[in-house]
């Protein structure tokens, strides 16, 4: 890792980021892209050391709260996050400012943090969402090497529910001839349903692929799954959206098997929701 100092911290739309580059090590990362402009290596993780500060200023000059994400492009608790704990510094902020939070990870050291998260949800709004691809422990080991399993996923997400936090699944990506199976997707939504989960957000049934990332994933292919990626080649050549053959059934799977266990998966639905700040109880007392 190395440590920078960035000029700015939240984006338009008030999501944040504290690392860039990543060592979960996911086959198919597509934060690797050429497009992001990465310029350091990858796994050499740039630490912003002023998050805290920049975040800090950034909230005090807000008029209101509202809803903050972070872990879209990089997960908040990478294994260097045990010593740094850039992340929780910047929890406290939140929960000192009284702002809502949605976080996404993939890594169970977010229940290190469980009684900042369940702060933030008792002031404003608390949503955890995790990343959730194969049922399979050995495929998981293969598709994600350097974070935890599914099943200390679905633990953690069992444990936030019991908390009183929403939770959201990402069931992606699902990659062609290798989770896009009916028995993996019924799994992982049965899995899901005894965990609690609010909702599940998918983008179809398949995976994409862009300069940067495409090449790591192939290079992945090769070594873990031989012969897969001329498959690949054969069927989607350079195209960006590289779509499940089984999509259309596992869609009529998704949107059944969630109506029955009671868990949304309108997409855009849930994506106005991470963006939602309740209205503010007041008090009779607040004014005296």
């Amino acid at each position: 890792m190395h440590f920078v100092d960035a000029k700015a911290l939240l984006s338009a739309r008030n999501g944040f980021n504290l690392y860039r580059g990543c060592t979960h090590g996911c086959i198919y990362c597509d934060s690797r892209s050429a497009c992001y402009r990465i310029e350091h290596a990858f796994e050499d993780v740039a630490v912003k050391r002023n998050a805290p500060e920049l975040l800090d200023a950034a909230l005090r000059a807000k008029r209101r709260p509202c809803m903050l994400g972070t872990g879209s492009m990089c997960d908040p608790y990478l294994p260097l996050e045990k010593e740094l704990r850039l992340t929780r510094r910047c929890l406290e902020i939140i929960a000192n400012r009284g702002f809502g939070l949605s976080v996404l990870t993939k890594s169970d050291l977010i229940l290190r943090d469980m009684e900042l998260l369940c702060e933030i949800n008792r002031q404003a709004k608390c949503v955890v969402q995790m990343t959730l691809t194969t049922w399979d422990a050995a495929l998981c080991g293969a598709l994600e090497p350097n974070v935890c399993n599914t099943q200390r996923r679905l633990e953690a997400l069992r444990a936030f529910h019991a908390a009183g936090i929403a939770t959201i699944v990402w069931l992606c990506p699902i990659l062609p001839f290798l989770n896009d199976t009916e028995e993996n997707l019924r799994a992982l939504l049965a899995a899901c349903a005894e965990a609690g989960v609010y909702g599940i957000i998918t983008f179809g049934f398949g995976v994409t692929l862009r300069e940067g990332g495409r090449e790591y994933f192939y290079r992945a292919l090769d070594a873990r799954f031989p012969g897969l990626k001329d498959e690949y080649v054969r069927r989607y050549g350079n195209a960006y959206v590289c779509e499940s053959p089984n999509s259309a059934r596992l869609t009529e799977i998704l949107r059944r098997d969630c109506a029955r266990y009671g868990i949304r998966c309108d997409t855009d639905g849930l994506f106005a929701y991470l963006r939602e700040l309740p209205a503010r109880q007041v008090s009779l007392f607040d004014s005296i």
